[in-house]
């Protein structure tokens, strides 16, 4: 079964800066390689909904609410994916959440726990 584990998460002043990590320990690195990897999120009331995704370092999109402040990426060796954020605002406040996408860009696996962000003063 496929683990995802994300971390990284805390509470961060507005206009500051958090880098979340993913890792898919149980993944091998064959199978972690090809996958579209992607950062989801979800705040209080709302629906998940798909952040960024990488395929490789120079192939990566983001939703127009994060473009030009989060910076997605992966380390295949590591088997990890990073979300960078900064400038940091209070709508961004969430659960984050990785995953694997498929063809039709849906999430492939079963959902990690996920690591709290905060954004307050």
């Amino acid at each position: 079964q496929v683990q995802l584990v994300e971390s990284g998460g805390g509470l961060v002043q507005p206009g500051g800066s958090l880098r979340l990590s993913c890792k898919a320990p149980r993944m091998i690195t064959s199978v972690f390689n090809p996958n579209l990897m992607a950062w989801y999120r979800q705040a209080p009331g709302k629906e998940r909904e798909l952040v960024a995704s990488v395929m490789t370092n120079s192939d990566r999109n983001y939703a127009d609410s994060v473009k030009g402040r989060f910076t997605i990426s992966r380390d295949n060796a590591r088997k990890t994916v990073y979300l960078q954020m900064s400038n940091l605002k209070p709508e961004d406040t969430a659960v984050y959440y990785c995953n694997a996408l498929t063809s039709t860009k849906q999430p492939k696996y079963d959902w990690g726990q996920g690591t709290q962000v905060t954004v307050s003063s």
